[in-house]
């Protein structure tokens, strides 16, 4: 029988706590489906942006007992309001537990396209509705031909990375615990800049944790200031790579098609796909991933009671993309 040390069973939830990674990462760990949310980093660091709570399935799951289920709130793309949703990253448990969970969840969120396929009939006999959620698709890029950005589809982005390579003096450099502090100042900047604090909170806890999530990633220096930085996890078994915090300021021409292609390159030839997550429906952040040209998509599934959820209106979007 599975025991936990420290995550509650069902109905009782606990806030993620940094006490929570062996276990979390444990149960995690196995995962085939590189979506980018499910390491423990993709929760922890997001834990207040989305309220998360984490609990296990009970033993009346059988087999599927002892599974992780994590509760948040977030935009439902319905209503454009707030609402509570569920993630199972391990799998469906059962038909009656999760229709248990949909009592105080309006939705179950990133579903994998292997889950969706093998349970769309069930769920939908009973009343609810599988849709693709194609604002959070994880884009999946070659980590060869970012580093290489070889080739004429890549001609543009060669352009930026020398014209900053030519008319910058600069540096670039891991992550380590001594040039730490210098994320921080970009950090700083680019909320600065930016007039948001966006993701600040979660960025800053990735800084403040580096070493402890497992997290790298290189910083790039002009005229020996630090200007821009890439940083996220390996996961997948070791043939991906997250790329969780992007950032760059001040006014130079190429940096970021710079880190971009710096970083890649700095990765091990065992990594095969780079994750850049997803745009959350950004129109100009969508139109720069796919100007990267992705090799693919990791997919992921939001299910609805069909009553609440625009199913038709949004299959004929897809149909028409």
């Amino acid at each position: 029988m599975f025991m936990s040390m420290s995550i509650p069973t069902y109905p009782e939830w606990t806030p993620i706590e940094l006490s929570h990674q062996q276990e979390i990462h444990s149960l995690l760990n196995q995962l085939q489906d590189g979506i980018s949310e499910f390491t423990f980093a993709g929760l922890y660091l997001f834990r207040h942006n989305y309220q998360y709570k984490i609990s296990l399935t009970p033993n009346s799951c059988a087999e599927h007992r002892g599974k992780l289920i994590v509760s948040g709130t977030g935009e439902d793309p319905s209503t454009g309001k707030k609402e509570p949703f569920f993630m199972l990253p391990q799998g469906i448990p059962g038909n009656s537990f999760t229709e248990e969970l949909f009592k105080d969840h309006t939705s179950l969120k990133n579903l994998s396209e292997q889950q969706a396929e093998a349970y769309r009939i069930l769920f939908e006999r009973k009343g609810y509705c599988v849709m693709q959620d194609r604002n959070n698709f994880d884009y999946l890029y070659s980590r060869k031909e970012l580093s290489e950005l070889s080739g004429r589809k890549f001609h543009k982005k060669r352009n930026l990375v020398n014209a900053f390579i030519n008319n910058y003096n600069y540096e670039e450099k891991r992550i380590t615990r001594e040039n730490r502090c210098d994320l921080y100042a970009v950090l700083k900047q680019w909320t600065e800049e930016k007039n948001s604090r966006g993701d600040f909170e979660a960025a800053k806890g990735a800084i403040d944790l580096i070493d402890t999530l497992n997290l790298q990633g290189c910083i790039t220096y002009v005229d020996g200031a630090p200007c821009a930085y890439s940083m996220g996890e390996v996961y997948n078994h070791g043939t991906m790579f997250a790329v969780h915090f992007e950032k760059a300021v001040g006014d130079y021409k190429g940096i970021y098609q710079f880190i971009n292609r710096s970083f890649a390159s700095m990765l091990p030839h065992s990594i095969t796909y780079i994750n850049r997550e997803q745009d959350l429906g950004d129109q100009g952040l969508r139109q720069s991933k796919m100007s990267y040209r992705p090799i693919g998509f990791i997919k992921k599934y939001r299910v609805m009671p069909s009553e609440f959820s625009p199913c038709d209106e949004m299959l004929d979007e897809l149909e028409q993309e």
